[in-house]
């Protein structure tokens, strides 16, 4: 397999020209003028974080280094680690070594309240037992910025509000949320994490359960919020066409990472998926497209829940 450079390594980004969303936003987080702080020495950060599960290594000296305002898609076979590398980001999870950070800051050093200010989290699914209106559960993300027991303030209302438009719930406010489907459901959960103001927002495989034309819409939405967003997927093609840049684990470790267009070759995906496959460019500055053939006999690259 072709070495790629190892996530946090200060490797250039984009090697090869590109244009469309996913281009211009590169472009504006690698551009900041001479004398002011780099964008990649703030905001949040892995530096080689380990964990430990049940005597088993779930992860091994990742380190993650995100550019503002772009997407990166976490890619691997189950039990590769995305999920613990995610929860470790939010502070869900110590890792056992290594550290991650906020703004230089070890993240197990600041305050739940002061990092839930900053980091959004957008689970696989959500459910309440509790009857709430979609406005209900959008308003759950203004907890951080509101004293125990007082009610929303002009302010809470207002983030609420701008949530519920920039994802195009503002007609659905009043609706239960029992009522409605698995799309809708996902899309309320990031309006709720945008309630929050965050400056980063970390997904775990939203797109699961969902039907085509919602994981389409759910990660155009997600791209287009301008945030610094870290989504783990499993559809590569959909990776291919919504993310800035990937981060390909297997086993725990980095093993890939850079544009899609540099991470997704024939190459990598039958040694880490076991999967033959053809990768194509239906057009000449567009994203890759990943046709597959069947399975590679052997191992797969990782085998075991994370």
């Amino acid at each position: 397999m072709t070495t790629r450079p190892a996530a946090g390594t200060g490797a250039n980004p984009a090697t090869t020209p590109a244009t469309g969303p996913a281009a211009d936003r590169r472009a504006l987080a690698s551009a900041h003028p001479p004398g002011t702080p780099d964008p990649a020495a703030s905001g949040l950060r892995a530096d080689r974080v380990s964990r430990t599960a049940g005597g088993t290594l779930v992860l091994d000296g990742v380190s993650l280094t995100l550019a503002p305002g772009t997407v990166t898609g976490l890619l691997g076979p189950n039990g590769s680690g995305k999920s613990t590398l995610l929860r470790l980001l939010a502070g869900v999870l110590a890792p056992d070594s290594g550290v991650v950070t906020l703004d230089g800051d070890p993240l197990g050093a600041l305050g739940r309240r002061t990092v839930a200010r900053r980091l959004a989290t957008v689970e696989q699914q959500a459910d309440t037992q509790t009857d709430l209106t979609v406005a209900d559960v959008v308003r759950l993300g203004r907890v951080p910025h509101r004293r125990a027991w007082t009610p929303p303030s002009a302010a809470d209302e207002t983030a609420v509000r701008s949530a519920l438009a920039r994802t195009g719930l503002a007609d659905r406010a009043r609706q239960p949320w029992r009522t409605l489907s698995g799309g809708e459901r996902q899309r309320v959960q990031i309006a709720r994490a945008l309630a929050q103001e965050p400056r980063e927002l970390l997904l775990d495989e939203p797109t699961n359960h969902l039907d085509i034309q919602h994981q389409l819409d759910l990660l155009a939405l997600v791209a287009e919020l301008r945030l610094t967003a870290v989504v783990a997927l499993h559809d590569l093609n959909l990776a291919a066409m919504h993310c800035d840049r990937l981060v390909v684990l297997a086993r725990g470790r980095v093993v890939a990472s850079g544009t899609p267009g540099e991470v997704l070759t024939e190459e990598l995906i039958a040694e880490v998926y076991r999967v033959r496959s053809v990768v194509t460019r239906p057009e000449p500055d567009g994203p890759p497209h990943i046709r597959f053939l069947g399975t590679v006999p052997g191992p797969a690259a990782a085998g075991r829940e994370a």
